[in-house]
């Protein structure tokens, strides 16, 4: 997962994430990276709009954005 991260933190990349805060909250949210440390990292949530810290425990899934295709 912290690949993943740092990954997306170099290509600024798009990602999901199912997140679990310290209330006990499950919230999904669109963000894009700007650094990763050791137990936490720092993104930009499009949700809330803004630049948020996020702890790596707390992170229930994460993985790239899709684009999905509806229609015909």
């Amino acid at each position: 997962m912290r690949s993943l991260l740092l990954k997306a933190a170099t290509s600024g990349a798009l990602l999901e994430m199912i997140y679990l805060d310290c209330k006990g909250n499950i919230s999904q949210r669109r963000i894009k990276v700007l650094s990763v440390n050791e137990e936490s990292f720092r993104a930009y949530c499009h949700i809330r709009k803004q630049q948020r810290t996020f702890k790596t425990s707390n992170i229930l899934s994460v993985g790239p954005v899709r684009n999905i295709r509806r229609g015909a």
